[in-house]
C-alpha cells in the first residue's frame, strides 16, 4: 500500500498569488494512498527541507510529490532531501505549479484547479515508481577546448595548471582570436600585443596542452565523461617537424598581393604566410586557393629556399581521433560587414571603414605601422567621424541587439585618434553610451573631456562623397534633432558583433543549442550560464554573447572550473533515467522482435545488439540492448519500439497512462 506525503510551496508569491496552496494541499490529502499533505512557504529553504525529511520518517512514507517550481530548478535539491531522509531519491516526483499555473493565468478558481489537477498526476505517478540506482561510468580527464582566442586560450591554461590535459584546437593557422588584431585594449589602454602574446607562448610550451592549429572539429560521440572527438587538421603544405619558421619561403613567394585576412583587407600578404609576426605557432600555411603551384602547376619556389626541406605540397588533411572527458566552446563572434548599409557607403568609398580596420591602422603591427592614413591616398585624416550601432540595435537591419563592445571601443578609438593626430577633429554620432564596466564610464568621460571628442546624440542618415570630402548627414537630438552635417575625411563604422558564420554547424555536431541570432545557449540564464543542456559542454566568451575581455577570461577561468569540478572524481554519477529493453523468462526471453529500428533511431548511438544463446552456443534470439553509458533517456526509441518493447525508467507506459487518467476523473 502506498504511503505519499505532499508538500506544496507558496514560492514566496510566485505560486501563492494566483494559486489557493492551502486548498490544494487540502484536497491532494483525500486522494487514495496520500497520508500526509502540508503547504509551506518556501519548500526549498533548509526549514522546508526539514519538513520533507521529519514526514518521511515518522509516517513511513514511500512517496514524496512536492508541488513548486520546476523540475529543472530544484528537483536533485529535494531527491537529496528524500535520501537524506531515508527514502531513495526516485521516489521523488515534483509538479510544477509555478511555470505550468501561477506564471500562465491569472488568479481564480480554476487556476487553483489546474494546480490540483497537477498534482493528482504526479501522485499517480509515484505510485508507480521504482526504487533506481544511480548510474556510475568513468571520467576520461582530458579537455578539448574548441577556439584559440584569448578565452579558449585563458580556459585552456587554467585547466592544464590544475593537471589536467588539454586539447585545443583552432580554425585559423594562429592562436590569438581577434585580440591579436587589436591595437589597445579599455580602458586602460594597455597594448593588447603584451598582454596576449606570453599567454600564447605559455599555450604552446605548456606539457599538458596539444595545440592544433589549422585545425576544425569534424565530429563528436559520447557523452559526458566519454567524448570521442575526431579532429580535422587542415593541410598546411608544411611539415610542422621540420620548419624552423625562420621565413624565408614567405619572403620569396613571388604571388605578394592577396589581401591580408589579418588586417581586415588593408594590406596585403604572400601564398605562404604566417599571419602576423607574433603567430603561435610561428609555422607558415601555403593557401592553396591563391598559390601559383596549385593553380598552374609549376612555381615551387618555396620549396627551393627551404633550408629544411619542410614544403610538402602533396600533404593531406589529417583525422585525429581523441577521447575527452569535457569540452569547452571558445569560438568567439564574427563582425557584421557594413555592405548592408549601403547608405553609408561602406565598399564605395574606401574611407568608410569598419571599426576592426581602424584597429589594424592603429596598430604598430598594422599595414601603416601605427599611422593613421586613409586607405585612398596614404594621407593623414584631419576630420574623422565615428558611427556607432552600425547594425546593433536595428530591427530594420535583422539585429535588434546591443553589441556592448562598440560605445567603449568607439571611445577608445577617438582617443587613439587624438592621441596620433594632434589637432585632428573627431566626432562621435551615438544612440545611448552604454559604458557598463569597472572605469568604462569614466574612460568615456575622459575621451570628451580629456581628449576633446565631440559627442552628438543622434543616427547618421547618409554618407556621400562631395569634393573630395565625406559628407556625413545627420541629426543632434539633444538640440531637437536639429540637422548635422560634417565634412570629414574618414568614417568609422562601429559595425554589429554576429555569432560566428559556422556556428550553427557547430552546434549540430555537439548537439548543444543556440538561439535566434546563432550563438549557442546556456543552460539556464542565472544558474548555470556557462554550462549547456548537453553534460559536459561548457561555452565561453563571446561565442555566447557579445563580451570584452575581461567578461571573457571571467567566463573561460570559470568554465575551467567546471571542468576541473568534473575530473577531481574518477567515475561519474549518472541518473539512471534510461531506457531498458524488457526481459523475461524462457522461452520468450524478451518481447523485443529484433526489428532494431529503434538502433538506428537512436540519437546517441546507445542501442546495441544482444544474441541470446543456449547452452551448446546456438543462437536463440537476438534483441536489442541499451548501453546504461551512451544512453541519454530521450525516449526516441521508445516511441520507434513496435512491439512496446522499451521503456524509459521513471517515464513507463504504465506511469504515463495512470497520469493521463487521473486528469479524465477516472480516480
Amino acid at each position: 500500500m502506498s504511503r505519499i506525503g505532499v508538500f506544496v510551496c507558496h514560492c514566496g508569491e510566485n505560486i501563492s498569488a494566483t494559486v489557493n496552496c492551502q486548498k490544494v494541499a487540502e484536497t491532494a490529502s483525500g486522494y487514495e494512498g496520500v497520508v500526509h499533505s502540508v503547504d509551506y512557504k518556501y519548500m526549498c529553504s533548509d526549514p522546508g527541507q526539514t519538513l520533507i525529511k521529519q514526514a518521511i520518517k515518522d509516517k513511513n512514507l514511500t512517496g514524496v510529490v512536492v508541488a513548486a517550481c520546476s523540475p529543472r530548478m530544484h528537483e536533485p535539491t529535494f531527491r537529496k532531501a528524500c535520501n537524506e531522509g531515508g527514502l531513495n531519491p526516485f521516489m521523488c516526483e515534483m509538479a510544477n505549479l509555478r511555470e505550468h499555473c501561477s506564471w500562465v493565468h491569472d488568479k481564480g478558481d480554476l487556476t487553483t484547479e489546474k494546480a490540483i489537477d497537477v498534482v493528482r498526476t504526479q501522485v499517480e505517478k509515484v505510485k508507480r515508481n521504482q526504487p533506481l540506482t544511480d548510474i556510475k561510468v568513468p571520467v576520461t580527464k582530458t579537455a578539448l577546448v574548441i577556439g584559440g582566442g584569448i578565452a579558449g586560450i585563458q580556459t585552456s591554461l587554467d585547466i592544464a595548471n590544475c593537471g589536467h590535459k588539454v586539447i585545443l584546437i583552432e580554425k585559423d593557422p594562429s592562436i590569438g582570436g581577434h585580440m591579436s588584431q587589436l591595437s589597445e585594449t579599455f580602458p586602460t589602454l594597455d597594448c593588447s600585443q603584451c598582454i596576449l602574446t606570453p599567454r600564447m607562448v605559455e599555450v604552446a610550451q605548456h606539457p599538458n596542452i596539444t595545440l592544433y592549429t589549422y585545425a576544425e572539429l569534424e565530429s563528436l560521440d559520447g557523452f559526458i565523461g566519454n567524448f570521442t572527438a575526431k579532429i580535422r587538421k587542415k593541410a598546411k603544405s608544411i611539415d610542422e617537424k621540420l620548419c624552423t619558421g625562420c621565413g624565408l619561403c614567405t619572403t620569396k613567394c613571388p604571388t605578394k598581393k592577396i589581401p591580408s585576412e589579418f588586417n581586415e583587407g588593408l594590406g596585403f600578404r604572400p601564398a605562404v604566410y604566417v599571419p602576423f609576426p607574433q603567430a603561435v605557432p610561428n609555422i607558415p600555411v601555403i593557401d592553396r586557393i591563391n598559390c601559383t603551384y596549385y593553380i598552374k602547376g609549376k612555381c615551387k619556389v618555396c620549396e627551393k629556399v627551404c633550408p629544411t626541406k619542410a614544403i610538402v605540397f602533396d600533404q593531406e588533411d589529417e583525422i585525429i581521433e581523441v577521447a575527452v572527458g569535457a569540452i569547452v566552446v571558445a569560438t568567439g563572434f564574427g563582425i557584421k560587414q557594413p555592405d548592408f548599409f549601403p547608405e553609408y557607403g561602406y565598399g564605395k568609398y574606401p574611407d568608410v571603414i569598419t571599426g576592426m580596420q581602424f584597429e589594424r591602422l592603429a596598430s604598430a603591427s598594422g599595414p601603416t605601422f601605427g599611422e593613421i592614413k586613409r586607405p585612398s591616398d596614404g594621407q593623414v585624416p584631419k576630420k574623422i567621424v565615428f558611427i556607432a550601432c552600425a547594425g546593433s540595435r536595428d530591427e530594420a537591419k535583422g539585429i535588434p541587439y546591443c553589441s556592448k563592445i562598440c560605445c567603449m571601443y568607439t571611445a577608445k578609438h577617438a582617443m587613439l585618434y587624438q592621441h596620433k593626430v594632434h589637432g585632428g577633429e573627431s566626432t562621435v554620432f551615438y544612440m545611448d553610451i552604454r559604458a557598463a564596466g569597472k572605469n568604462y564610464e569614466e574612460f568615456v568621460r575622459r575621451a570628451i573631456e580629456e581628449d576633446t571628442v565631440k559627442y552628438v546624440r543622434g543616427r547618421v542618415s547618409r554618407v556621400y562623397e562631395k569634393n573630395g570630402k565625406l559628407i556625413v548627414k545627420g541629426v543632434d537630438t539633444l538640440l531637437g534633432a536639429m540637422p548635422v552635417e560634417i565634412e570629414a575625411d574618414m568614417v568609422v563604422l562601429a559595425t554589429a558583433g554576429v555569432a560566428n558564420p559556422g556556428a550553427e554547424e557547430l552546434a549540430q555536431k555537439l548537439h548543444i543549442s543556440y538561439d535566434g541570432y546563432k550563438f549557442f545557449a546556456e543552460s539556464h540564464p542565472k544558474l548555470k550560464p556557462i554550462e549547456t543542456n548537453t553534460g559536459g559542454i561548457m561555452v565561453a566568451g563571446a561565442c555566447q554573447s557579445i563580451r570584452d575581455i575581461p567578461e571573457s577570461v571571467s567566463m573561460a577561468s570559470g568554465a575551467a572550473v567546471k571542468v576541473a569540478c568534473l575530473f577531481s572524481q574518477n567515475e561519474l554519477t549518472r541518473e539512471p533515467l534510461i531506457a531498458v529493453v524488457n526481459r523475461c523468462a524462457a522461452p520468450l526471453y524478451s518481447t523485443c522482435v529484433g526489428c532494431f529500428l529503434c538502433q538506428s533511431a537512436c540519437p546517441y548511438q546507445a542501442i546495441e545488439r544482444e544474441e541470446i544463446k543456449d547452452r551448446s552456443g546456438k543462437l536463440i534470439k537476438s534483441i536489442a540492448k541499451v548501453n546504461p553509458g551512451l544512453c541519454q533517456g530521450c525516449g526516441t526509441c521508445v516511441a520507434f519500439c513496435r512491439s512496446r518493447s522499451i521503456d524509459i525508467q521513471g517515464y513507463t507506459h504504465d506511469q504515463v497512462y495512470n497520469e493521463v487518467m487521473a486528469l479524465l476523473n477516472e480516480y
